[in-house]
Formats: structure tokens, C-alpha cells, sequence
């Protein structure tokens, strides 16, 4: 009976370590499960394409990739930018995915 009571700190502790992992930006905040899409910013400009850079998050432990608008615009070939958008998805606090969409000519 003790030892049951002795976890109890260890989840606790586990539990505030994994708070906040495996998430990327969303206005609507945390959620079990995250299917988002959002603008970042947009221009006056027009273009047909289009280049994705994603990052990923497993558990907050690992944490790989470029989500940055450089390496979007190098994906898609874009030289001017006409919006960037971005992608959250993921299952808190296991796995989150972030996507920068980037639009151009």
C-alpha cells in the first residue's frame, strides 16, 4: 500500500514535465488531439506557387525539422511571397506537427 502511495510524486512530476509538449501555435489553444490551420501574414502579391517546411515534436523530447518561411520558399521555388500560412496537427503530449505553407511566384 505504501509503494502505491510512493508513484504518486513520479506522475505528478512526469505530468509537468510533459506539459506543453508536442505542440505548435493554434489560437484555440491545447487540446487531446490538434487539427488547426491559420494565416501568418499575407501580401499584395499573387503566385500560383507553393512551398511547405514542417517541424515535429515527439513527446517535447525530440524535436526535429525547419519550419522556417526561407526554407518553404527555397521548397517551392518562390522568389516573392504572397502568404504564409501554417498547419498545426497532433495528439498531446505525444506527437505535434507544425507546417508552414508558403504561396508565391
Amino acid at each position: 500500500m505504501k509503494t502505491r502511495h510512493a508513484a504518486l510524486p513520479v506522475i505528478i512530476l512526469a505530468a509537468a514535465i510533459l506539459t506543453g509538449c508536442a505542440r505548435g501555435p493554434s489560437p484555440t489553444g491545447l487540446g487531446l488531439y490538434t487539427n488547426v490551420k491559420g494565416s501568418v501574414t499575407a501580401t499584395d502579391k499573387t503566385g500560383s506557387k507553393k512551398g511547405v517546411a514542417c517541424a515535429q515534436s515527439v513527446l517535447g523530447l525530440v524535436n526535429t525539422g525547419d519550419a522556417s518561411i526561407e526554407t518553404a520558399k527555397k521548397n517551392g521555388e518562390i522568389q516573392s511571397v504572397a502568404s504564409v500560412d501554417y498547419e498545426t496537427t497532433g495528439s498531446y503530449p505525444f506527437y505535434g506537427k507544425t507546417c508552414l505553407i508558403v504561396t508565391g511566384s
